[in-house]
C-alpha cells in the first residue's frame, strides 16, 4: 500500500505546475534548436571567414550547453509526473520520508527532502 501525505487538490495543483513547466521546457528546446547556428542550411556550404566560424562555433556550444541543462530539468519533471502516476510522488528518494508541501510547491520536480538534499550537496 502506498502512503499518502498530499491531498488530491494539492496533487492536482502540483501536476498542473509540472505540466506547465514541461511544456515550457519543450518549447525552450525547440527555440534553442532553431537558434543554433549549425542548423542554418547555409552553414555547411558557406565559406565564412574564420571569425564567423568561431562565432558560429561559440553560438552552437552555448546552445548545446543550454539545451543540456533544460533537458536535465525536463527529465526531472517527467520523472515527477511518472511518480504521480505510480502514486509515489512527494516522498524523498533517499530517506523515503514525505517532502514538505512548501518545498514541492517551490521545486515540484525535486527528488529529495531538504535534509537529504543538504547531505547530497556536501
Amino acid at each position: 500500500m502506498v502512503k499518502k501525505h498530499l491531498t488530491k487538490k494539492q496533487l492536482d495543483d502540483l501536476r498542473a505546475q509540472l505540466i506547465k513547466e514541461e511544456k515550457k521546457m519543450e518549447s525552450t528546446i525547440v527555440r534553442l534548436k532553431e537558434n543554433d547556428p549549425f542548423n542554418d542550411p547555409d552553414h555547411a556550404t558557406d565559406n565564412a571567414a574564420v571569425d564567423t566560424d568561431v562565432r558560429e562555433q561559440l553560438g552552437h556550444d552555448t546552445v548545446e550547453a543550454q539545451m543540456k541543462e533544460v533537458q536535465k530539468e525536463l527529465i526531472l519533471v517527467r520523472g515527477a509526473l511518472e511518480k504521480m502516476h505510480k502514486g509515489t510522488y512527494g516522498f524523498c528518494d533517499r530517506c523515503k520520508e514525505p517532502i514538505v508541501l512548501a518545498r514541492l510547491k517551490y521545486v515540484p520536480q525535486t527528488k529529495y527532502c531538504i535534509n537529504c538534499e543538504k547531505i547530497l550537496r556536501k
